[in-house]
């Protein structure tokens, strides 16, 4: 019997999620699926083909293109991880621009969206021995993981980081503009219709807004090492 586990990390933006996952899955020896750079692949197309502007939300147009999209991870040995393709194309540092982030969770209302991409996330850890990170995963994607955790920390201490990160990578934006995209975020991704963020009922909640990357990191690989060992004997 195999003793690898699913494991389901869910929550806020920026709390931290995708770095955490991929450094578990790393030492697990796991499959790591970005979901967040899935949606955020999608949200890049439509902008880049004007169906998501400021002024316009087009989920018709939205709609008749889904099936010209082509997502894929494609594993990078230096990195350590899978980077995602939109259509043959390495999109990873586009899409986590501040304009695709300021468009991403009207994006993923669109239910077509959510069920075509839910598809894929569910195909690529049929066979367990994946760390997943999203919205939804815990909820939808896989209800039935071994291990479920809810990430959060403060507004404040998550806008933080994330100003900080675009700010490194040479974007310049202002404190406030991040701190209303991820109050927008928060506000839409907790009350769309489909799929919206909530914490399972046995998830595991982990508030890092006073935690240092190590500690969360080593606080989440022991719980993880405690379902695979009870996995190992059951």
């Amino acid at each position: 019997m195999s003793n690898k586990i699913t494991i389901a990390i869910d929550g806020f933006s920026s709390t931290g999620k995708s770095t955490i996952a991929r450094e578990l899955a790393k030492e697990l020896g796991y499959i790591y699926v970005d979901t967040g750079a899935m949606y955020r692949a999608v949200t890049l197309y439509v902008m880049r083909h004007l169906f998501v502007t400021e002024s316009n939300f087009d989920e018709e147009a939205i709609l008749r293109h889904l099936p010209f999209i082509n997502l894929r991870f494609v594993f990078d040995e230096k990195l350590g991880y899978g980077e995602i393709y939109l259509n043959k194309e390495n999109v990873e540092k586009e899409i986590r621009l501040m304009e695709v982030s300021n468009n991403v969770s009207k994006v993923a209302t669109v239910s077509k969206v959510r069920e075509m991409l839910v598809k894929q996330q569910q195909e690529m850890g049929k066979d367990k021995g994946v760390v997943m990170d999203g919205r939804d995963i815990g909820t939808v994607v896989f209800p039935d993981a071994d291990l479920k955790l809810f990430m959060t920390a403060s507004t404040q201490t998550r806008a933080e980081r994330r100003f900080k990160e675009l700010r490194e990578r040479g974007e310049k934006v202002e404190f406030d503009e991040v701190l209303k995209n991820v109050k927008d975020r928060d506000y839409m991704d907790s009350t769309r219709e489909d799929s919206p963020l909530i914490k399972a009922e046995d998830a595991i909640e982990i508030d890092n807004s006073n935690m240092s990357l190590q500690e969360q990191f080593d606080k989440i690989l022991k719980l993880a090492r405690q379902k695979i060992n009870a996995a190992q004997r059951g």
